[in-house]
């Protein structure tokens, strides 16, 4: 069994996990994305990446944004330094049910929300944003102009869900072709990032699950060289 890290570990990584869940997301699709985040935690895999490291731990938060006025944490700090403060996570995760329902996509908002909340782990070694979406920029700060103040440095990652989509109501891709293509030129910024997708929302826990495990895991030699 896997045992709690010393007391007074280090912090390796401070990683912010920001979910998609503006009025476009019905309650199924909203229930797939925390409760697809919950087992992606408790992959075993991801479970030995998050603890492979005793004495340089994991700090973990979780929110959920929509519109432009709108994220709200749902799990705050939590340093991951065993299997209990990892389920106490999952718990939360599971037990979670505020849905917004202003259609509005505030993505440039959630990057700003995210590098805020970053921002009060200085203690940690990195600091990594993980944005999944399922629509474009639509209101709000453009997140392909916004100015993050990236103090400490930031990586921001994607997953994006229904990657080949072109938003029929908005048709605001911002001159990109697909989702993914908008994600990838306005969304990733920092050393080493990357995308990841999810066909649907049925597809969002095994995606997650991957991209948990490539932000845990030190890179390899064609993951620096390729944006996933």
């Amino acid at each position: 069994m896997l045992g709690a890290a010393p007391a007074q570990s280090a912090c390796r990584l401070a990683l912010a996990l920001g979910l998609d869940v503006s009025g476009s997301v019905d309650a199924l699709e909203y229930r797939l994305q925390l409760d697809g985040v919950a087992a992606a935690l408790e992959h075993p895999e991801t479970q030995a990446a998050l603890f492979d490291m005793p004495g340089a731990t994991v700090a973990l938060a979780v929110y959920q944004w929509g519109a432009p006025d709108q994220q709200y944490v749902l799990v705050g700090w939590t340093d991951l330094t065993g299997p209990v403060q990892l389920q106490q996570v999952i718990r939360q995760l599971r037990g979670a049910n505020l849905r917004f329902d202003d259609p509005y996509t505030g993505l440039g908002a959630a990057m700003q929300f995210g590098a805020s909340l970053l921002a009060q782990r200085n203690d940690c070694w990195s600091h990594t944003l993980d944005i999944s979406g399922d629509g474009p920029s639509n209101s709000g700060p453009h997140p392909g102009t916004i100015n993050l103040g990236m103090s400490p440095e930031i990586t921001i990652n994607a997953l994006v869900i229904n990657p080949g989509g072109r938003d029929n109501v908005t048709k605001d891709l911002t001159h990109t072709r697909t989702l993914l293509d908008h994600y990838r030129v306005h969304v990733l910024r920092g050393p080493g990032a990357f995308s990841e997708t999810a066909q649907d929302f049925e597809d969002f826990r095994a995606a997650m699950t991957r991209k948990l495990l490539r932000e845990l895991r030190p890179p390899t030699l064609s993951q620096l060289d390729a944006d996933g």
